[in-house]
This record gives structure tokens, C-alpha cells and sequence, in this order.
């Protein structure tokens, strides 16, 4: 892969904020660095919402370890990958994200 341009990295990082994946995942489908993030995006975005229902839906333990404990863990991960778009790098979400990258749309 060649340099990664400005119009990448912010497209990169518009794809990991919450349901904004959305937008770099539909404008920028020719280019494969920006898809890419959108799908971990749209990977970070589902295991969020994931960590948020079953930690409010399952009594003491889902509201004192699951909800910060996941929180904690998807904030990590989100944060990885806002260094890894802006040092124009490739990431791949842990657990399910070679299945995201094999997502066709």
C-alpha cells in the first residue's frame, strides 16, 4: 500500500466515531484503506452496542463488571485504532474482525 493521504486518515477516523462509519463506508467504497476502517468502525460500533445491552439487561453483574469492564476494553480498542489510522496503518479489530474485512458491500 502506498502513502496514506490527509483525505484518508479523516475519513480513517470519521469511521470510528459511533454510527458515523456510515458515511466513509458509503462515500469512499473505491478505496480499499478507508472501507477497511469503516468495517472495523461498523465491528467497534456493533460490540459497543453489544457490551451496552447485555451489561444493562443482566443484573449487579452486568452493571459493575461487564458494562466498565467492556467499556474499558472497547475504549482501548478504539483508541488503537484511531493511532493506527493516523500513523496510516491497517487495523484489524480483535475476534471478528477478519470477518468484518471479509464483508462484501
Amino acid at each position: 500500500m502506498g502513502k496514506v493521504t490527509g483525505e484518508q486518515i479523516l475519513f480513517g477516523i470519521l469511521a470510528y466515531i459511533w454510527i458515523l462509519f456510515l458515511v466513509p463506508l458509503l462515500a469512499k467504497k473505491d478505496d480499499p484503506f478507508i472501507h477497511d476502517h469503516a468495517k472495523q468502525g461498523m465491528v467497534l460500533f456493533i460490540a459497543w452496542v453489544c457490551i451496552y445491552v447485555v451489561g444493562s439487561i443482566i443484573p449487579f453483574l452486568g452493571w459493575f463488571i461487564i458494562l466498565p469492564l467492556g467499556n474499558l476494553l472497547l475504549l482501548v480498542l478504539w483508541v488503537w485504532a484511531i493511532i493506527s489510522v493516523a500513523t496510516g496503518k491497517q487495523w484489524t479489530f480483535p475476534f471478528f474482525g477478519e470477518k468484518a474485512r471479509a464483508w462484501k458491500f
